[in-house]
């Protein structure tokens, strides 16, 4: 038997395959889903899109909320490009609204690699992600695949200010969940490059009448 959000998901699915993709009545089926997306920490962003296109076709049913929550949820999926499409398709004027802005403010931190102030500025804010399920272990599997792809070795006490992690609480998880290994001095072995070079052998096949004709030339 499939779970209430299982079910959800189906019935979402149905809806926005249908004629009535872009029905203002079906607005509250979809915010309810967004909702329950924060709350159960799963993700749909076809479904979120869609609630955002809504609001673009209905400005009059607008939900700052809602909205927020699905770019909140946007970030959890980072290095995807959702948040980008959640934010081209929100008007500029409730861009500038609270607490819109604080949310694409911590995004924009995010996606330029600012980790540290991102946490600075979250902990400020910390009402943003009321509700928001798994938001931080999110982000947080988001830096450390940026760290994955950035570094080899990284100081310990560096990795714990980029996760945000002042009582030293996390980076054993995390470095458990990524397979990293840390030695005496602090220094945390995060990827060997020259592991990852393989040699590769190239064939280049030439038929016999090609071979005949470059031996005439």
């Amino acid at each position: 038997m499939s779970s209430p959000i299982e079910q959800m998901r189906t019935n979402v699915g149905k809806l926005l395959r249908g004629i009535d993709r872009y029905n203002p009545e079906n607005l509250a089926t979809l915010e309810r889903y967004v909702e329950t997306q924060a709350r159960e920490n799963s993700y749909d962003l076809e479904a979120n899109l869609a609630v955002l296109k809504l609001y673009q076709f209905n400005p009059a049913y607008f939900q700052t909320q809602v909205t927020s929550q699905i770019l909140l949820k946007a970030l959890t999926n980072l290095p995807h490009t959702d948040f980008t499409l959640c934010k081209c398709m929100i008007d500029q004027t409730h861009q500038e609204e609270r607490p819109i802005r604080q949310i694409l403010y911590l995004g924009n931190l995010l996606e330029t690699c600012h980790f540290q102030s991102f946490w600075t500025s979250l902990e400020e804010n910390r009402e943003l992600i009321d509700g928001i399920t798994g938001f931080e272990d999110s982000v947080r599997k988001f830096i450390c695949h940026v760290v994955g792809i950035t570094y080899q070795n990284i100081e310990h006490r560096l990795l714990a200010e980029m996760l945000g992690d002042p009582l030293d609480t996390q980076v054993k998880v995390w470095m458990n969940k990524f397979g990293w290994t840390e030695n005496d001095e602090g220094q945390i072995f995060i990827f060997n490059q020259e592991e990852s070079v393989k040699p590769k052998n190239i064939v280049e096949k030439i038929d016999f009448e090609t071979g005949v004709s470059q031996v005439e030339t």
